[in-house]
């Protein structure tokens, strides 16, 4: 499997569930991804660290159009950006592209498209997935993910197929914390109707595991849980 670690996106959007289904989608891929709500919003952050931008048109005051201008005109960014929305129709096409953009997606679409045009854009950019690390470590704890195994230490740990998929998702993205709902999200399948109780107690067992490393599984409250690798 090839991931693209690192590689940060920005989706700015007014439709939070659509939001929410590419965020969840990208990150799959090993994106790193953040959301604004608005093209306002998206102009407090600071949009040079962005790999990639996805772009809606029609939003509040400031259109995407006008966001756009403002990244490639005003602020001289180069960053690749892809317009996602309903406005469809040569002119507003060719008003995109005249913007610079790299693609102009036309809502509905498919998720699976999305996620393949961004990864065009990005190898045409210069920037390629890298191969999934077949060994983690971190604080004397190493996960290797090709034979599915786990130590702490030098004890190899018996894990179930829940708690190492908890503790790769926390290892692999560092000190980033994912709260209840996110690891649901992750780990369990959107057939399986469980509670954020069942991520508290694989938690709990996955630390008991772990013996005097289970401590490097941290909880923020009401925010959620991390991996400490320091």
């Amino acid at each position: 499997m090839v991931l693209y670690m690192g590689v940060r996106i920005l989706v700015v959007d007014d439709e939070e569930d659509l939001c929410e289904i590419l965020q969840f989608n990208l990150e799959g891929e090993g994106f790193e991804v953040d959301v604004a709500y608005s093209a306002e919003e998206a102009l407090t952050l600071d949009l040079k660290r962005y790999q990639i931008i996805l772009l809606d048109v029609m939003m509040g005051k400031i259109s995407g159009f006008r966001l756009a201008r403002t990244i490639r005109q005003e602020m001289k960014l180069a960053t690749p950006f892809l317009f996602i929305t309903a406005r469809e129709g040569e002119e507003n096409t060719l008003t995109g592209f005249s913007l610079g953009a790299d693609d102009y997606i036309v809502k509905p679409f498919a998720v699976k498209e999305v996620v393949a045009r961004v990864k065009a854009v990005l190898q045409r950019s210069g920037i390629n997935a890298r191969p999934e690390q077949e060994v983690l470590s971190a604080g004397g704890v190493e996960i290797d993910v090709g034979r599915k195994m786990v130590f702490a230490g030098e004890n190899n740990i018996m894990l179930s197929k829940k708690e190492f998929e908890i503790l790769h998702l926390l290892m692999t993205n560092g000190e980033r914390i994912f709260s209840r709902e996110e690891i649901l999200d992750r780990v369990w399948s959107y057939d399986v109707v469980v509670n954020e109780r069942t991520v508290d107690v694989h938690i709990t067992r996955l630390r008991k595991k772990l013996g005097e490393y289970g401590k490097l599984i941290r909880s923020r409250p009401g925010y959620g849980y991390y991996f400490d690798i320091r």
